[in-house]
């Protein structure tokens, strides 16, 4: 089991993170981090090795932590593939909701792509979302509810896109439908329950629906 991380690696991590969302990663420096977390310069080096390194780390931490929920939902035998599938967008879309910061990492460098070694771990992300999808839809077909010849890659864009266009916009959402009421905490609620509701619309008509 991997040691648990200290104080000084949290905070040098929050704030690489927050610099990387705004300045990108390639136009951060370790200075930069290191000022931002009131830490010197080499403990970055001391902790993680090099900048790289660090938002190995901050991948590793941010990412959609869900394997675990994805086995347990596919042993849950009070669901059906159909309900499993609408857990799974949950998931995501809580998900996404709390990690926004680093969600807009991932969406300014694969706008740039001018890093490899950031691409790459993108990519490796990308294959985990489609293979707990994966899972998912062939236990929907295994038991017939679901049909042949999903598009596996077509599902995870259209629910990691759909759901990180979303929260770019989501003030333009709020404006839209006139909702400038509403304080934060309920915003984000409605927002939500609208996302949980168009999500599994698409899927159930994309899964279940001949075309």
């Amino acid at each position: 089991m991997k040691p648990s991380l200290s104080t000084k690696q949290i905070q040098l991590m929050d704030s690489a993170e927050l610099l990387f969302s705004r300045k990108g990663f390639d136009g951060t420096s370790v200075r930069d981090i290191a000022e931002a977390a009131g830490i010197n310069t080499a403990m970055i080096s001391y902790y993680f090795g090099s900048k790289e390194k660090l938002m190995e780390e901050i991948f590793e931490r941010k990412s959609l932590n869900i394997k675990e929920k994805v086995a347990n939902l596919l042993k849950d035998d009070s669901l059906d593939p159909l309900e499993k599938m609408y857990s799974l967008v949950d998931m995501y879309i809580e998900g996404i909701l709390q990690r926004r910061i680093f969600h807009r990492i991932l969406l300014c460098e694969q706008i740039i792509n001018q890093n490899p070694s950031i691409i790459g771990m993108v990519d490796k992300m990308k294959v985990k979302n489609s293979e707990y999808i994966n899972d998912l839809i062939r236990l929907g077909q295994k038991k017939g509810m679901f049909k042949k010849n999903i598009d596996i890659p077509m599902m995870t864009n259209t629910l990691i896109g759909t759901l990180s266009h979303t929260m770019l916009n989501m003030d333009f959402y709020k404006s839209y439908h006139h909702l400038d009421s509403l304080n934060e905490e309920e915003y984000e609620r409605l927002l939500k329950k609208k996302l949980s509701l168009h999500m599994k619309n698409i899927f159930k008509a994309i899964l279940t629906h001949e075309s």
